[in-house]
């Protein structure tokens, strides 16, 4: 069984950092045809930290957390490898990232297509559909 690892961006080796932004871009630029400036800078924020699952030591699926400095917790760059989909990562990260987080309200800017697969973690829509990037999006919040 895989672990669900995790770090804030300070404690990321180079090999894992790299690992882990590769990920997102072949997943949210190349396979989604969005080019966009992936790397935002929230990346190395004090309040951020990032989740990782690892499968033979290939970054298979992630995540990053972040807590704004007014306190406000978002969870976002949901990402899994596509010769690693439908094992449950997504879903153990989500799970974990969650549980780190602690009690309270926590958003996300998931893809439309998403809606029904986060609302098993207790997130609901909070507003209406919209594009970000060409991709349909919509804000949802877990109280």
């Amino acid at each position: 069984m895989t672990s669900v690892r995790t770090a804030p961006f300070a404690e990321l080796d180079p090999r894992t950092l790299h690992d882990l932004l590769r990920l997102r871009v072949d997943v949210f630029v190349v396979e989604q045809q969005c080019p966009y400036p992936e790397i935002d800078g929230r990346d190395v924020e004090p309040g951020t930290r990032h989740l990782w699952v690892e499968v033979d030591g290939q970054v298979a699926a992630c995540l990053r957390t972040l807590v704004d400095a007014d306190g406000a917790r978002h969870l976002g760059r949901v990402a899994t490898h596509t010769g690693h989909r439908g094992q449950g990562y997504a879903a153990r990260l989500v799970t974990e990232a969650l549980r780190l987080l602690g009690d309270g309200p926590v958003t996300i800017e998931a893809q439309a297509y998403l809606e029904g697969w986060y609302e098993r973690f207790g997130f609901v829509r909070g507003g209406p559909d919209f594009l970000e990037d060409g991709i349909p999006h919509l804000p949802m919040t877990r109280a």
